[in-house]
């Protein structure tokens, strides 16, 4: 698949029935994690249809790391529902993933059926760096922090700062009125999780459950943290 830079974008698409699961990995994440591949298999097992993928310039993908936007993530989102799915598809959000989610919710009302984020961390370009830290984005063009996983630091660039500003959405009411679900860890360093009772707050749609894992970190990628998560999955999507 081929994106709106003429990046060729990386996917996995297993076949199934109901509602297609599409997982949306972190920032400088990709579709390898731990998460996406235990819900793969689990979808594969139940015959549930399954897209895991890698945005322009992550994994697999083509691509500059460095050239990336958060539009520019989304729109490879909808690139890969609209041309590889058809019918309604169930997107799972993790940490950044969930503010992509949010977005392409936004973007395709009527194609996605419910929503699950794992440590949602929508707005984090506004509340995830100091004040200090924007201005080394903004007169410098990028800043690079410490990473507790991954040995190389990782890279924000003023290009992808700025495009998080613009598609903020937590300075009000967000008019989803889809089934959603809020899957957070209480000892989540990187995104409090006051974030998702704030965002359970704002959706417009009644059919919202924040589910707080007391113990839990910011990757909930234990085993009974998948265990969770694929129960939740199970709840909103009809067995085959």
């Amino acid at each position: 698949m081929i994106n709106a830079n003429g990046h060729r974008l990386a996917y996995h698409h297993s076949p199934g029935t109901g509602p297609t699961i599409v997982f949306l990995p972190g920032y400088a994440s990709d579709m390898s994690g731990s998460k996406a591949v235990a819900l793969e298999a689990w979808a594969q097992s139940t015959g549930r249809a399954f897209l895991r993928f890698d945005y322009a310039g992550c994994g697999e993908s083509e691509g500059a790391f460095a050239d990336q936007t958060l539009a520019g993530w989304r729109d490879d989102v909808l690139l890969l529902i609209d041309r590889l799915i058809e019918g309604p598809v169930i997107l799972v959000g993790s940490s950044m993933g969930g503010w992509i989610m949010l977005l392409v919710a936004q973007a395709r009302p009527d194609r996605v059926a419910a929503l699950v984020g794992i440590a949602a961390a929508p707005d984090f370009t506004d509340w995830g760096f100091t004040e200090a830290q924007k201005m080394t984005l903004l007169n410098e063009g990028r800043l690079e922090q410490p990473s507790d996983y991954s040995p190389e630091p990782t890279v924000t660039t003023r290009a992808f700062w700025s495009s998080g500003e613009a598609n903020r959405l937590m300075h009000g009411p967000i008019d989803l009125s889809i089934p959603t679900r809020l899957i957070h860890g209480q000892r989540d360093p990187d995104v409090p999780w006051e974030r998702s009772v704030t965002l359970a707050g704002l959706l417009r749609s009644d059919d919202v459950q924040t589910l707080l894992v007391k113990d839990g970190d910011h990757r909930l990628s234990r085993s009974q943290d998948i265990a969770l998560i694929l129960r939740t999955l199970e709840d909103l999507v009809p067995t085959p």
